[in-house]
Formats: structure tokens, C-alpha cells, sequence
């Protein structure tokens, strides 16, 4: 009985999916070629490592670490990391909380809660792990002046209220990072998802996959070869 474990790390191109083959403990894998999901929009897609994606455009650069969402298999809400910076000579511009969306496999459209809503809703255990649970995103150059905050969201384990703001200016030299959080229906589920970060005249997809354990084993095994490919595959053209 096979198992196909489609590794969609990468928009648009060809790239190798790992197929399964095993009984009890004991798997074997081969190497094929498949067409990855196609986001409707041009851009780059890079892998930093296995719960971090970068993905950017001619207008802007966007991060994203999504380890503890992979950990969240089954929970309500998920928490995502994610950097924004425009790219070299793109006016500045307020980005907005309504300008991030979030698509789960089921074929759903989430829009970004208000931080009433996070509030009310009040999951502190997930900011809690996240304290543990992370991985860097941090992949912006290193001239840029100090980083900004994404602020949508409040520290909940933090005694006094913390402030909070519903846009921030984004620049061609400074990156803002932060957290964001999705009330997830029907729980966060395994299978491709895509942050959607809409900007003045573009929209960069950033795709992630939420991964059984047997999926992230394939990838440790082949980290490096995947990759190599999606470099390959994605790199700028000269």
C-alpha cells in the first residue's frame, strides 16, 4: 500500500515528490516529478529550513516560521511568525491587518481576527509554547535599520494591557516582524495552506504545509536535495 506525501514548498515549477512505500516501521522512498500548486501570481519561494518559508516579489519580501501550527494539528487556533519588507525602492506603505488572509486545504478563505476577537477568544497556552517553539525568520539583509514590530496581536500573559495597532508603515529598509493568529473552523488540519499578503499593487502567497509525522521524516531525510531544487527552480532570473 502506498502512501504519496506531496512536499508543496514551492508555488509555481517542477518539483521532487517523495513517495512512500513501507509496512509497520520499515519505509523506502523514490523520487519523482510533479507540477506544484500554481498561486496565480509571480514570485520567488525559498526554503530556510523546515518550518520556515520565504517567498517575494518585485514589491516585497515576506517570512514565515509555522512550526507550532505544525504542532497544532487538531487545536482551534493557529499561530504563525511572519516578517514584511518592501523591496529596495517600493514606496512605503501602511499595511493593514486586512491585508493578510489565510487559505487552509479545505479550500477556506480566513480573514485576520481583531485582537478584541483574539481577547475574548483568549488562547494564552498557545503564546505560551511559542516562547519555546520557534524558529528564526529573521532572513532580511543585514543593513536594514532595527526591526519593527507587527503588532496586531497582545501579549496575554503579560500583566498590564499591552498596546496593540491595526496597521503599521512598512519601508524598503526596515523589516517588521510578529505574530499572527487564525481561529481555525473545523481545527487546524493537515494538508497545503497559503498566507496571502496583499500589497499596493501585488500579492505574495507564501505556501506551507501542515505535515504528518511521517511527511516531516521524508523531509529531514531529504532536506538538502529539496532544497537544491527549489534554488534551482525558483532563482531569480537574470
Amino acid at each position: 500500500m502506498k502512501e504519496q506525501v506531496r512536499l508543496s514548498l514551492a508555488p509555481v515549477g517542477v518539483l521532487s515528490v517523495l513517495a512512500l512505500a513501507g509496512s509497520g516501521s520499515v519505509w523506502a522512498q523514490s523520487a519523482t516529478q510533479l507540477q506544484v500548486p500554481d498561486p496565480g501570481v509571480p514570485e520567488v519561494v525559498s526554503l530556510e529550513g523546515r518550518f520556515v518559508r520565504a517567498a517575494y516579489n518585485d514589491e516585497a519580501l515576506v517570512t514565515l516560521g509555522y512550526r507550532l501550527a505544525n504542532q497544532s494539528v487538531g487545536e482551534e487556533w493557529m499561530l504563525l511568525e511572519v516578517g514584511v519588507m518592501l523591496r529596495s525602492g517600493v514606496p512605503s506603505l501602511d499595511f493593514r491587518r486586512e491585508a493578510i488572509s489565510l487559505e487552509t486545504p479545505d479550500g477556506k478563505t480566513l480573514r485576520l481576527p481583531s485582537d478584541a476577537e483574539f481577547r475574548a477568544a483568549n488562547p494564552v497556552a498557545l503564546q505560551v509554547r511559542q516562547k519555546v517553539q520557534r524558529d528564526s525568520i529573521d532572513y532580511f539583509p543585514q543593513t536594514t535599520r532595527p526591526r519593527c514590530v507587527l503588532q496586531f496581536f497582545a501579549d496575554l500573559d503579560s500583566r498590564s494591557r499591552e498596546k496593540t495597532w491595526d496597521k503599521v508603515e512598512l519601508f524598503d529598509d526596515r523589516a517588521c516582524l510578529g505574530r499572527l493568529y487564525f481561529q481555525i473552523p473545523g481545527k487546524v488540519a493537515y494538508g497545503q495552506h497559503w498566507l496571502n499578503v496583499k500589497l499596493a499593487n501585488s500579492v505574495v502567497r507564501v505556501p506551507f504545509r501542515i505535515m504528518t509525522r511521517a511527511e516531516e521524516q521524508v523531509l529531514d531525510k531529504n532536506f538538502g536535495d529539496i532544497k537544491k531544487q527549489v534554488d534551482e527552480a525558483f532563482k531569480p532570473k537574470s
